[in-house]
Order: C-alpha cells, then structure tokens, then sequence
C-alpha cells in the first residue's frame, strides 16, 4: 500500500500533465476538448488527495483502535469522494476517446480524399 499511493498520484499527475500538453498541441474544438479532459484529471487527483487520502489515513487509525462513534458517516463522505472522482475520470477517458475517434476519422476522411480521388489521365 505504501508504493501505491506513490504509484497512483504519479499516474495521475503523468494523465494530467499530459493531457494539458495535448491541448497545448491542438486547435480548435479539439483544444477545448482535451483541455477540458485534463481539468477533469486534474480535478480527479485534487479529490483523492485532498478528500480520500485523509480519510484513509483516519481509517487506518481505527485498525489499531476502535472506530468512532460516527464512522459511518466519515465512510460515507469517503464514498462521496471516490464517486467523484470515479465521475471525473470516466467522463476525462471519455472524452479522450472521443477525440482520438474523431481524429482517427477525420485522418482517414482526408486519407481518402487525397487516394482515392481520380488521377488524369487515367479514363476514370
């Protein structure tokens, strides 16, 4: 558990660093797309850092002492947490995908545009 949550926030600093680059490196509706895609990425690490990770810091207490009196509620703030962060990060892998569609497709389009256009000459 210890290297995991090394593990994890650095994947999710890499997913969100990368993410902002990408929109650096696009135009248009593209660029609103994937930025939009990082801010929910980074919105996703912001959430487990600084809502998840002290609550499981809390709970890990409990393991070497007794629960709190009002330990379900602190479980159900942690799963209010993790289900907005789940939220972010599905609709950010979301949208990624439907930008690397979209550009896999218009790539394509443009593919067949300059390929399968008639060549002169040729009695087409």
């Amino acid at each position: 558990m210890k290297m995991n949550g090394i593990t994890m926030q650095g994947a999710m600093a890499v997913s969100g660093l990368s993410t902002l680059a990408l929109a650096a490196l696009t135009r248009e509706r593209t660029r609103s797309l994937v930025a939009t895609a990082g801010l929910l990425t980074v919105t996703s690490f912001l959430i487990t850092r600084f809502g998840n990770v002290p609550i499981n810091g809390r709970i890990k207490q409990w393991a070497a002492t007794t629960p709190p009196a009002d330990h379900a509620k602190i479980l159900h703030r942690w799963e209010l947490f993790n289900d907005a962060r789940t939220c972010t990060a599905i609709a950010a892998f979301a949208i990624l995908i439907y930008v690397a569609l979209y550009q896999a497709g218009k790539r394509a389009a443009e593919h067949h545009a300059t390929h399968d256009s008639p060549v002169e000459g040729r009695g087409a």
